[in-house]
């Protein structure tokens, strides 16, 4: 098994080396953003997922074509002034030049998901997204033997993993925290809607770093993460990791679910392909060759399990030592 690891690691740097050289041509980068960006629309609309439509839709929250100031309205009542964004956060992701900040990344997070996600699982489609989270709670549950009463849910986007996980432990307070407070105005607002089920704890939605939260030590019982390391620098990952032990509970757990740098899928990943998803994700080879298992253990965990989840993803569990 390490020696099968061992090959396909070398097979991605070398392929991955070549890919950065590509990309460091500027007009070809630029090109290979927009690509990967056209054929992410092209994918969810041939799934049923109308990308252009659904963001419309919610970019005026009326139905009409104009931008709706309600949103301006409810970046103010979420951000933070006092946040200091560190450098790493503060580039392209995703191919949005202004990266997570911006109201275009924050819209298209959903049905970008759906998209990415697709294909996955064989003839998912626009469930990919859903199997793909049903699967990380599986493994969740599976581990954790008493449900946990106070969750942080680290890089919650717009929301999406948060109430996944509210829903699978609606008797916990659920907090979500994100960079951007963008994605958190867009998870205030999904977090209006009406639900057929009983009303769960309200969500805290807070906008900070998830290196230095600037929450109190001790305070949860799981700090869950979610497609979240894999647009990280290494530095950034061991802070996180060194965060999160301070602040579990004695017997807490942390989880991530994230891309998996041992699956065939990505040594054998054609080169134009990968070359389109390295433009949109900066950090992708400091996430491959960071040994995740060994950071976590120096950040205080016990040994974590690491359970392949989907063809292409894993999901990392460690107990508070």
């Amino acid at each position: 098994m390490v020696a099968a690891n061992t090959s396909r690691n070398t097979s991605f740097n070398a392929l991955s080396g070549l890919v950065n050289g590509i990309l460091s041509i500027k007009p070809v980068a630029a090109l290979a953003k927009h690509q990967a960006r056209s054929m992410m629309i092209k994918r969810a609309e041939s799934i049923g997922v109308y990308w252009r439509k659904e963001v419309e839709v919610l970019r005026s929250r009326h139905g009409t074509a104009e931008f709706s100031p309600e949103w301006e309205a409810a970046l103010s009542q979420v951000r933070n002034p006092d946040l200091v964004y560190p450098d790493y956060y503060l580039r392209t992701f995703h191919a949005y030049e202004q990266g997570n900040l911006s109201w275009d990344a924050a819209m298209e997070v959903e049905v970008a998901a759906h998209a990415v996600h697709a294909k996955i699982f064989p003839d998912a489609g626009a469930k990919g997204d859903a199997m793909l989270r049903q699967s990380y709670h599986a493994v969740l549950q599976q581990t954790l033997s008493t449900p946990p009463q106070d969750i942080l849910d680290l890089g919650c986007s717009v929301g999406m993993s948060t109430f996944a996980l509210q829903e699978i432990y609606p008797q916990a307070q659920v907090t979500g925290l994100d960079l951007s407070p963008y994605f958190l105005a867009i998870a205030q607002y999904r977090a209006q809607k009406p639900t057929q089920k009983p009303d769960p704890k309200p969500i805290r939605w807070l906008h900070a770093a998830a290196e230095t939260t600037g929450l109190p030590d001790a305070s949860f019982d799981l700090v869950s993460t979610h497609l979240m390391f894999h647009e990280l620098p290494q530095s950034a990952s061991i802070a996180i990791l060194q965060e999160a032990r301070r602040l579990l509970r004695p017997g807490g757990y942390l989880s991530i679910m994230d891309m998996n740098p041992q699956s065939e899928i990505y040594a054998k990943m054609p080169p134009y392909i990968l070359t389109l998803l390295k433009s949109t994700e900066p950090y992708l080879d400091q996430y491959f060759t960071l040994d995740l298992a060994q950071a976590i253990v120096d950040a205080g965990f016990a040994p974590p399990t690491i359970t392949c989840n989907s063809p292409r993803h894993r999901t990392v569990i460690a107990q508070v030592q």
